[in-house]
């Protein structure tokens, strides 16, 4: 059930105060230590279809397919998403897992930046192969893979939504 907008007024002050809180302004923002995302990891219940969605559906090249080392018989597969990034997959045979199901602590959704050219591209692929999706602001699609995870194709540059600096 949507909130009331006494509610959302709430919500929106705490939002409010959370910002004045933590964050900081750019130049007194102190250097991440991070260096980027190594690899997001989701579950795949077809290892072939799944492959075959991301590499020629939506244009991520496979990287790389072996053993998943913490579970024998399983597959640990990886696609280029660019910049060094990458999404990956593990199938986990003989697991009974439920389907995907948004939950605390999970995946709402996985955001993927691509060139308007490259964009418009996938966009026509995702035509091509019956894929539903929901077009948002002109630069996002969103849709769910072949095993229901919800994915964002954007074509904001990175660092950027809808056309304003989040980093």
């Amino acid at each position: 059930m949507a909130p009331t907008q006494a509610e959302v007024d709430q919500l929106t002050q705490a939002r409010d105060q959370l910002r004045d809180k933590h964050l900081h302004p750019t130049a007194e923002r102190p250097a991440t230590v991070g260096r980027g995302i190594h690899h997001t990891a989701l579950l795949s219940s077809d290892v072939e279809r799944t492959i075959t969605f991301y590499q020629d559906v939506l244009g991520f090249p496979l990287t790389e397919l072996f053993e998943n080392r913490d579970y024998p018989g399983s597959s640990h597969f990886f696609f280029d998403v660019g910049n060094g990034n990458a999404v990956a997959f593990f199938d986990l045979p003989g697991l009974d897992l439920g389907p995907y199901a948004e939950v605390l602590g999970g995946l709402h959704h996985l955001a993927l930046s691509l060139t308007p050219e490259d964009w418009s591209a996938a966009r026509e692929r995702l035509d091509r192969a019956g894929v539903e999706y929901q077009l948002e602001s002109g630069t996002s699609i969103y849709f769910t893979d072949p095993d229901g995870a919800r994915i964002e194709l954007i074509a904001d540059d990175l660092g950027e939504m809808y056309g304003s600096k989040i980093g």
